[in-house]
């Protein structure tokens, strides 16, 4: 199966922050061959053990989440109009005439409605619609709503992925299955490379609504290094090259407070020493990623991030290139070979 038909059914199934258990085995059967260890945490987290052939192995954890944003269905009005609200960062100016799943009792498809423009003022017309007044259209009665979805019920947008030109994927919920395959990638490049480290590849849930997955996760591995791999702010026109990673050109390499030095630098000398496209990403402050609960979990551990290039985040059409995702993998992959000599505490020393 290649890379982007397992991406295919990662993107395609729904898994919002909360609801991850609608991915949860679609993830485990990609990981099943490639892994030693499989467990599931009480929070939802799945974690993936690749064991190191050391006595006392050094204990890598990766971490890329697969909850992605959505909507939850908030009230259901006399005419069967279905409100709703909002789960994580979602771009409510991209809402208006989507196509939609509820997760009810059995999947209900609708169309979010919009106010045709003959019938709004001039004031309206300047306006980005508001969440609150927003109504998903089923087709059915209140009645027959009610008997197949209920108020809490999560709703995802309807989105296949779509190919575009020079192995450019388009999708909802690439931030951050992307990052998921890139670990899977990197678990399939450690079937060919030693490694004496023991390799936590973990799926973390609830990122997008305050990173909760990699607290408990990190707690319960308490690993040496950790490292998130997420997606980083693509270049398009308009936006400063100092806030954004082109895609196409490899991953960003992330520098910032969230960030050990020596993590970065190593990840920069792998990228150098196996001619690795990458970039430098800066973050000044928390990284928005998994890397800003486990840098602080317990008595702290060293963190790095690396970022996919990801274009139109928190939309339906978020874009990212398939090279990138591979040279992502194969980065973590040659990064964790590296350390198999290693003396961890002069490496991470300051």
């Amino acid at each position: 199966m290649k890379l982007e038909d397992k991406l295919k059914a990662m993107v395609e199934a729904s898994g919002v922050s909360g609801f991850e258990s609608s991915i949860s085995d679609t993830i485990k059967s990609f990981f099943k061959d490639l892994s030693d260890e499989t467990q599931v945490d009480p929070l939802g987290n799945l974690i993936f053990l690749k064991k190191g052939n050391a006595d006392q192995p050094i204990k890598i954890m990766f971490a890329a989440h697969m909850d992605e944003i959505g909507l939850m269905v908030k009230d259901i009005d006399e005419f069967g109009f279905i409100s709703f609200t909002n789960i994580g960062g979602v771009d409510t100016r991209t809402l208006p005439a989507q196509e939609v799943y509820i997760h009810g009792k059995k999947d209900v498809y609708g169309i979010i409605g919009a106010k045709p423009p003959h019938l709004q003022d001039a004031e309206d017309r300047k306006k980005t619609p508001k969440i609150e007044d927003m109504r998903i259209d089923v087709g059915m009665s209140k009645e027959d709503v009610e008997n197949r979805i209920s108020i809490g019920d999560s709703i995802t947008i309807k989105r296949n992925l779509i190919p575009l030109q020079t192995n450019y994927f388009s999708s909802k919920a690439l931030d951050d299955r992307a990052g998921i395959l890139a670990m899977l990638h990197c678990f399939e490049i450690l079937n060919n490379l030693s490694h004496k480290s023991d390799v936590y590849g973990v799926c973390t849930v609830q990122e997008e609504v305050g990173t909760k997955g990699a607290m408990v996760s990190t707690f319960e591995i308490s690993p040496d290094i950790g490292i998130a791999v997420d997606v980083g702010f693509g270049s398009t026109p308009g936006l400063s090259k100092d806030d954004t990673i082109s895609l196409g050109k490899g991953p960003g390499i992330t520098l910032g407070a969230n960030i050990h030095p020596k993590i970065h630098k190593r990840l920069l000398e792998i990228s150098k020493e196996h001619n690795i496209p990458y970039q430098i990403e800066l973050s000044p402050g928390n990284s928005g990623t998994d890397a800003q609960s486990m840098q602080i979990t317990q008595a702290g551990v060293a963190t790095g991030v690396i970022s996919i290039p990801l274009r139109y985040m928190h939309t339906s059409v978020e874009t990212i290139n398939m090279d990138d995702i591979k040279n992502t993998g194969k980065l973590m992959a040659y990064f964790i070979s590296s350390l198999d000599h290693e003396d961890l505490e002069e490496f991470l020393c300051f």
